[in-house]
């Protein structure tokens, strides 16, 4: 999962297998108390900080990691800076506490490390490689909700809840298969080295009139709605916001 969901969001709906990225300012704590000096008896673990930040014009140093693994993948050299058995700020140590890793993988392709956290025992490279899988698991919602404009949809009926997302994943499948086997369609002049994308053929598309040689169930037609009456242009964003009655 990316960094908008917490780890906590996902401990309490009770998955125990996860991988998820972390916020760069991200904190937790060691699952066991530190040595008791004097004063107060602390109540949690020691405070584990992977990566330096600034606060109030001071930079906070980074913690240091419990290991650092070094590999090569295809000729570049990656680092990962490992913490064990962590848990969330506000959890006190305990035998039956949800602990995870924290991964702090630097990488010479980008500025900034991935810091991500994961509830199993893997290998860095494997860790690594379970992130980047995400990326195309993305491709066919996005298609889907930008390209054939599912994200502006509202429904409520049951049914309809339960059709609008399958047609919409459908329809971003074939939107995106469609536009990984034909040529490459530019988006205009300005376009010299077009990619094949489903936003460059939804766009093609989209100035093409409704087919009217394909025979199509009666069930599937082209809806002749009555628009005449309705304003146009910049008219209708002046009105838009007032009732219904104004018109």
């Amino acid at each position: 999962m990316d960094a908008g969901v917490k780890i906590s969001d996902l401990q309490e709906a009770g998955i125990e297998r996860y991988e998820i990225r972390l916020a760069t300012n991200f904190t937790a704590r060691r699952n066991f108390l530190p040595e008791h000096v004097k004063g107060r008896k602390p109540k949690y673990g020691a405070l584990i900080r992977p990566l330096p930040r600034e606060h109030k014009g001071k930079t906070l140093e980074a913690i240091t990691p419990d290991e650092i693994y070094i590999w090569l993948e295809n000729g570049r050299e990656l680092r990962a800076e490992i913490w064990r058995d962590l848990v969330l700020n506000k959890t006190e140590p305990s035998e039956k506490s949800k602990t995870f890793d924290v991964y702090a993988i630097y990488d010479p392709d980008f500025d900034k490390p991935w810091l991500l956290a994961i509830s199993l025992k893997l290998k860095p490279e494997s860790v690594r490689a379970i992130y980047k899988d995400r990326w195309p698991v993305e491709q066919i919602p996005l298609s889907a909700k930008q390209m054939v404009g599912a994200h502006r949809q509202f429904v409520h009926n049951f049914e309809s809840i339960q059709r609008l997302p399958e047609l919409a994943l459908l329809a971003g499948s074939v939107l995106t298969f469609l536009a990984a086997t034909i040529p490459a369609i530019p988006t205009g002049f300005w376009d010299r080295k077009p990619k094949r994308t489903p936003g460059r053929l939804r766009r093609t598309l989209f100035g093409k009139p409704f087919p009217k040689d394909a025979i199509l169930s009666g069930q599937l037609r082209e809806k002749k709605s009555v628009t005449a009456h309705l304003p146009k242009g910049h008219l209708a964003r002046q009105l838009g916001n007032y009732p219904k009655t104004a018109f």
